[in-house]
């Protein structure tokens, strides 16, 4: 059964059609999770994360200040997330020494229902997959012009920073400081603020994900810090869209969508 606190707000609005249109750079926040509290949403993206196996089983959560911070939340909110999946039996909680909020053994699937919000969300996501791989080649390529010394070795730093850090929820902040330092390396201001956006609005549907993913991630990082300091264009923007454009696999969309492909199964060709 889903949890009381899975219904939309009073005031909210539907999720868009599955048809709609790309959105613009500055469109608002999207409506089908504005309607969603936070609450609402904490318990989506950890539910499903944990029924897509991105969370496996015995998984011990990172701490709730740095949940909040990773999924731009109160950290009171995230208690109270972590608390209500533990009773519907998404997670459970551990005491002693080696005690904290861990992934079920068993954990209960599909019993959050604020996560058919996110479910719905496929054309919204992909087309910001797309916005962003658009801006994202060209700011690469500018950067790998403009960039300084200075701007490199921070780069660099963000990119040691996210081989240390010990849980995707730390490793996301590393990351969002690490792309909006090549979008401000480019020293055109407008520009970079497109970018922002964009990659602020698809970060609301950011899940946790494995730390060997993560890790994979942050070697194409070093890459494109190693074309900036030599100044090759072509590259940078060839390293960032690899980058990017395979957020359409693998993002939440594109693993709901493998999945659903194998569950209908082969079909016959002509």
């Amino acid at each position: 059964m889903p949890h009381p606190q899975d219904s939309p707000d009073r005031d909210g609005q539907g999720a868009q059609p599955a048809g709609a249109a790309a959105l613009p750079f500055n469109a608002p926040a999207l409506d089908g999770i504005r309607r969603l509290t936070a609450l609402d949403t904490v318990r989506a993206r950890i539910a499903l994360a944990v029924d897509l196996g991105l969370l496996a089983p015995g998984e011990k959560l990172p701490p709730t200040d740095r949940i909040a911070a990773a999924l731009d939340v109160g950290e009171i909110t995230v208690r109270r997330a972590l608390s209500t999946l533990c009773q519907d039996g998404v997670l459970e909680r551990r005491r002693g020494r080696n005690g904290g909020t861990r992934v079920a053994e068993r954990p209960a699937r599909g019993v959050v229902g604020a996560m058919e919000s996110y479910r719905a969300q496929n054309s919204e996501v992909h087309a910001l997959v797309d916005q962003r791989l658009v801006l994202e080649c060209g700011l690469a390529h500018l950067a790998a012009r403009n960039a300084d010394e200075a701007a490199v070795a921070q780069l660099e730093r963000l990119a040691d920073e996210m081989d240390q850090v010990p849980t995707w929820a730390e490793f996301h902040g590393c990351d969002e400081r690490f792309h909006l330092a090549v979008a401000a390396a480019t020293g055109v201001p407008a520009a970079a603020e497109a970018y922002r956006g964009v990659l602020q609005r698809l970060y609301r549907y950011y899940l946790p994900y494995p730390m060997d993913a993560l890790r994979e991630s942050n070697r194409e990082h070093r890459a494109l810090v190693d074309a900036l300091r030599a100044g090759d264009s072509a590259a940078a923007a060839d390293i960032a869209r690899r980058h990017v454009e395979v957020l359409h696999r693998t993002m939440f969309v594109g693993l709901l969508e493998t999945a659903e492909a194998g569950r209908s199964g082969p079909r016959a060709t002509d």
